[in-house]
């Protein structure tokens, strides 16, 4: 696998963006999420996926 076009990195920050938003969707911090996935990647976009959505405060 040669890397050295820089396309892991790429990819590897857009999969963080992405877990971003879906992080977002599911009422979390986006910042938060953005920076787990800029250490764990994938493992962070399995946890995004299958934690349940964030309870909203109700008054």
């Amino acid at each position: 696998m040669d890397m050295s076009n820089g396309s892991y990195f790429v990819g590897w920050g857009t999969l963080s963006l992405v877990n971003a938003g879906l992080a977002q969707g599911k009422g979390r911090s986006g910042l938060s999420w953005w920076l787990i996935s800029l250490l764990l990647g994938p493992v962070a976009t399995f946890l995004i996926v299958f934690l349940d959505p964030v309870a909203k405060k109700t008054d």
